[in-house]
């Protein structure tokens, strides 16, 4: 069997989930081929132009990528005024399509998976495709015709996938998939050790996903370097190397550790007593898995803003809008054990550590019902 995985480059947690996805498949002894829809099939230039478009929005006009988030999200994925935006890399995905004849189609991005129902709506036959989705939310953008199944984040997620006017059978609540290390328990104090990480005092994680820059970690790396002793932190930089020598010199002489890009996240999550970090959704998925209580602060407009949303109301999580509420919230969160244990047990209730596997048997099902 075959199943052809479709993603974007845009952010990290996009491909990070077809990694996984692609992994998941694998341990069940199905091939799987990961396509980068924009890099792939319609064109390498266009991949990198409007990647760096995008993080350049992220970073400095914010405002603007919230302002089309809330756009695409009143139009249909199929709206004219999309100008054909959608269609984009259609007919080279029938092609491919044509070549590879997967079994199976999994899309983590909307623009591939809009693609797809743009084949679709021109009768062509199609294997079955299930849509996973990597926020929080439902967006207009995920939804389109032709798509055999949904695989959503949380209940919440698929009640609004449902008042949209898809079908209940075609959604089924799965989680975000994430590696397989998150469906493991890891020990505080063993990862504390091998961190080389004092036992006895509390530890703050902070990070804004790999591209650190577009978060606010200069601000929290402030904010850490002011809490009294005892306290120990790590701030992960990302791949931004200017970034984590700024962060270097803000808090030198602090008990407070300043890392690059790191792999083992599950590790670090495993050491903490409290995640602070924007609400990325492979982010929140990671920290809910691995039951760390989460301060979110600085998520951008857009998803990760109706991420915090969700993990707000879900009680998973403490918000702050300003600098002041960043610090009084760590200071509370570090006095009061009893608050970061009501975040566990919150966290417990909707973590889905074994979202990857969930995911590869409803794909696996959904190909046996169409034999």
């Amino acid at each position: 069997m075959r199943v052809l995985i479709l993603t974007a480059s845009y952010g990290s947690g996009h491909n990070e989930a077809a990694r996984s996805l692609a992994a998941g498949f694998a341990g069940r002894g199905v091939e799987a081929v990961v396509v980068d829809h924009f890099r792939d099939l319609v064109h390498p230039l266009f991949e990198r132009a409007t990647r760096g478009l995008y993080m350049a929005l992220l970073r400095h006009a914010p405002v603007v990528w919230s302002a089309a988030y809330a756009l695409g999200d009143w139009l249909s994925s199929d709206s004219p005024l999309a100008f054909g935006l959608t269609r984009l890399g259609a007919a080279r995905l029938g092609a491919r399509l044509e070549t590879l004849r997967p079994d199976a189609v999994v899309s983590v991005h909307a623009t591939p998976a809009a693609a797809m129902s743009a084949l679709a709506g021109e009768g062509r036959r199609l294997p079955p495709h299930t849509t996973v989705v990597t926020d929080f939310v439902a967006h207009s953008q995920w939804i389109a015709r032709g798509i055999d199944h949904y695989c959503v984040a949380a209940e919440e997620v698929g009640h609004e996938f449902v008042a949209r006017g898809i079908p209940r059978a075609r959604v089924s609540v799965t989680g975000v998939p994430i590696r397989a290390e998150f469906a493991r328990p890891v020990d505080a104090a063993a990862a504390r050790a091998a961190l080389g990480l004092r036992a006895e005092a509390p530890v703050v994680l902070a990070m804004a996903g790999s591209h650190g820059s577009v978060g606010r970690l200069p601000e929290v790396a402030r904010a850490l370097g002011r809490l009294p002793a005892p306290m120990q932190a790590i701030v992960v930089a990302g791949r931004d190397a200017a970034l984590a020598a700024r962060l270097r010199r803000l808090t030198a002489g602090a008990p407070i550790r300043v890392a690059g890009y790191v792999d083992d996240v599950r590790t670090l999550m495993a050491a903490a007593d409290l995640l602070v970090t924007k609400a990325g959704g492979m982010t929140l998925a990671e920290a809910l898995a691995a039951e760390v209580p989460l301060l979110l602060y600085g998520s951008l407009p857009g998803q990760e803003r109706r991420n915090e949303r969700f993990a707000s109301r879900a009680g998973v999580a403490l918000a702050a809008r300003s600098r002041r509420d960043l610090a009084r919230l760590l200071e509370r969160a570090l006095a009061e054990p009893e608050l970061l244990e009501h975040l566990r047990e919150r966290s417990r209730r909707v973590r889905r550590p074994d979202s990857t596997r969930r995911i590869v048997d409803e794909v696996l099902a959904g190909h046996r019902l169409r034999q």
